[in-house]
């Protein structure tokens, strides 16, 4: 099960806090210049076991869409086309990131939606320029995360100065193999990709459904076209206000919190893990276990940076915590650390296309909004928040410092205020780590007529398409003829409860299975 994909958003995110205003530096980006003629798609079939009628197809499009008849790039794409007499157009669907590949997220979505629903729509997915199957795709340091890397937690010049290295290499990597396409590598550029796409499709307007980050992307194709949205879906919405520096930092509280969360799951099954009943005694094992592997790492790969990579994914999808649980047991209770190695396989360990995930990702986000140049600032943010939210702090530090020594200057981020679109569909849990929810009520806040659905007590990110039927038939009831919540005026249009948390007796063939692990495959993490 190769689970570690590109964040996925992730990847930059709001935690819960005071809902705050659109920042001044915030603007629309100008419109752009008139398009190339659109080309021709040419279907052909690529069907995967799972996905039987799924169909590919390449685009070319501008590198710089102020230049639309100099140098194109090509973008890979998927769908499963309509089958119903009734059509209403194509759904573009994207799983975040950013770098985040989604042709096989076309197939799930198609498969997933109620059959009558799906039928009516040609379900699109792309890889966005960079990513996968798209030309050309990124690769700055091929290797970058093997194991062993430095301790991620910098408690002495030394360690400090050798995670430094490494990011620095990694922004200097980038810009000697592709300093030609980097200024061109952000979410405005993306979004001009959509719309090079819709015209491809032949469809006037576009229906839009994204995951993530591809709620900002989708959010931000809205704020450039808005009279080219037909319908807009959004699950587990990226706040506006702190593109991205600052949303990182706030993400670094929200995983802490259900990191913990995970850990007071782990005491509340003792009879399985055998680790106690006190949620802090558990934590005080977790942290052990790190700091011994920051000594001696499990099977020579997993030291204390790798158990944080390892463990992170629990915080974006609960179905993995009884994988996670045996694992930590394991290694505290008997000394083993096979299953330990096995979870840092299948759940952090970086392979190819994790690598071109995260080039992506660091190209985008340090692209997209100024970040701090003086490492100081990074060193006193972060230790600031240290005391607070140990769990993931300088992990997320090391993961976008490459951002301090970008070699292309950085753009401003959007803003993503809107009252000329119809009704947008938001979805969000209430205990998202990755974007957490008060990103959510100010999306709904600043997308006029908007409705926000609301998973109350959930923890997970990415919500629809995951198992629970409440958010789904709202999900379908607007993709089928725009039918949204009415709302009383609240935070909140619609409450659905959160599903229940995994228990330590689900076999892995169950959960494996399900329709939440399949998606949180696709949708990948951080990176």
């Amino acid at each position: 099960m190769r689970q570690r994909a590109a964040v996925l958003c992730g990847a930059a995110v709001i935690a819960a806090g005071t809902v705050t205003a659109v920042p001044a530096h915030a603007k629309t980006p100008r419109p752009a210049p008139a398009a190339a003629p659109a080309a021709d798609l040419h279907w052909k079939k690529c069907a995967t076991e799972d996905y039987p009628t799924l169909q590919c197809a390449s685009l070319k499009v501008p590198l710089d869409h102020a230049r639309p008849r100099g140098r194109q790039i090509t973008l890979a794409l998927s769908r499963v086309p309509h089958t119903a007499e009734k059509y209403q157009g194509p759904l573009l669907v994207n799983p975040g990131g950013p770098g985040g590949s989604g042709l096989s997220l076309a197939g799930f979505v198609a498969s997933s939606l109620p059959a009558k629903v799906a039928a009516q729509y040609d379900v699109v997915g792309f890889d966005p320029r960079g990513v996968g199957k798209s030309s050309p795709a990124l690769d700055c340091l091929p290797g970058h995360f093997d194991p062993v890397r430095p301790d991620s937690l910098p408690d002495t010049p030394d360690v400090e100065r050798a995670n430094l290295t490494r990011a620095k290499a990694f922004a200097d990597a980038c810009g000697d193999k592709y300093a030609d396409v980097l200024p061109y590598i952000d979410t405005v550029s993306a979004a001009r990709d959509v719309d090079a796409i819709r015209a491809a499709l032949g469809a006037e307007k576009l229906n839009y459904f994204g995951y993530s980050y591809g709620t900002y992307l989708g959010a931000v194709y809205a704020k450039l076209h808005p009279d080219r949205v037909r319908r807009l879906v959004l699950d587990s919405v990226v706040g506006p206000d702190d593109v991205w520096y600052d949303a990182n930092l706030n993400q670094d509280l929200a995983f802490n919190d259900r990191h913990r969360a995970f850990l007071a799951w782990i005491a509340e099954h003792d009879a399985a893990y055998g680790l106690g009943t006190d949620p802090e005694r558990v934590e005080t094992a977790w942290y052990a276990m790190r700091a011994a592997l920051a000594k001696k790492p499990a099977g020579g790969k997993v030291g204390a940076s790798e158990l944080e990579d390892t463990y992170m994914p629990g915080g974006y999808y609960n179905g993995y915590w009884p994988y996670l649980a045996e694992a930590f047991a394991a290694y505290v209770n008997d000394g083993d650390t096979g299953p330990l190695v096995e979870a840092y396989e299948n759940f952090g360990a970086q392979d190819a296309s994790g690598d071109n995930g995260y080039s992506v990702y660091t190209a985008v986000e340090c692209r997209d909004a100024s970040w701090p140049r003086d490492w100081d600032d990074w060193r006193d943010d972060s230790w600031g928040l240290y005391e607070k939210a140990p769990f993931m702090v300088w992990n997320n530090a090391w993961y976008n410092a490459p951002c301090a020594f970008w070699p292309t200057e950085s753009r401003e981020p959007v803003d993503m205020a809107n009252d000329e679109l119809p009704p947008v569909l938001l979805f969000q849990a209430t205990g998202d780590a990755a974007t957490p929810y008060e990103g959510g009520v100010t999306a709904h806040r600043l997308l006029h007529g908007s409705r926000l659905v609301v998973e109350e007590g959930g923890g997970n990110h990415g919500i629809t398409l995951s198992g629970n039927d409440c958010l789904d038939q709202h999900l379908a009831a607007y993709l089928a003829d725009g039918t949204v919540p009415r709302g009383d005026g609240g935070e909140a249009d619609a409450v659905c409860p959160a599903l229940p948390d995994p228990t330590p007796l689900e076999s892995k063939a169950a959960s494996t299975s399900s329709r939440g692990s399949t998606l949180h495959g696709l949708l990948g993490f951080r990176g």
